[in-house]
């Protein structure tokens, strides 16, 4: 099994990790605050992403991502939900840029989404973690999360769990 990680930041921790969490080929998501270098050194909500690259592809995930949060809204709270690919290396750099730029055709407006290195992870206290499969009825789960699973199952189904 070849497994790699990636780190995504969007949305909310908690609506990033239930979309991750449902599809094929990914072992794991960490739920918390992610850093890069530079102007982007703040903490920002994201998640860290483990999967099996022979059972989905990184292009794939990050075109889920890009759909799974407003990755074309250069709204207010970007400082708390960065729309972003944090890459471990540059080989991974690479793939990340080349896939959102060929994403770009898919979306009728520009993608904010940026490609930057990880620098630093933060997890979220314990009670946040799974939150979702803890009590998907919640109104939370029921106003934000549930329509990006069905957009899931709408659009990537072959990759849903």
């Amino acid at each position: 099994m070849k497994t790699q990680k990636i780190a995504l930041g969007g949305g909310c921790h908690w609506c990033t990790e239930a979309v991750f969490q449902s599809l094929v080929g990914v072992k794991r998501v960490e739920q918390g605050y992610i850093a890069s270098t530079g102007k982007n050194s703040s903490f920002s909500e994201g998640v860290i992403v483990h999967f099996n690259s022979e059972e989905i592809a990184l292009k794939t995930l990050i075109e889920i991502h890009l759909h799974t949060h407003k990755s074309t809204s250069a709204h207010a709270m970007r400082e708390k939900y960065r729309s972003a690919v944090y890459s471990y290396n540059a080989a991974q750099e690479k793939k990340a840029i080349t896939a959102i730029k060929l994403l770009q055709s898919n979306f009728d407006t520009i993608l904010v989404t940026e490609v930057l290195p990880f620098s630093a992870f933060k997890a979220s206290r314990e009670s946040l973690h799974n939150y979702y499969q803890k009590d998907p009825e919640k109104p939370f789960c029921k106003r934000f999360i549930d329509p990006k699973l069905e957009l899931l199952m709408t659009q990537f189904s072959k990759n849903v769990k």
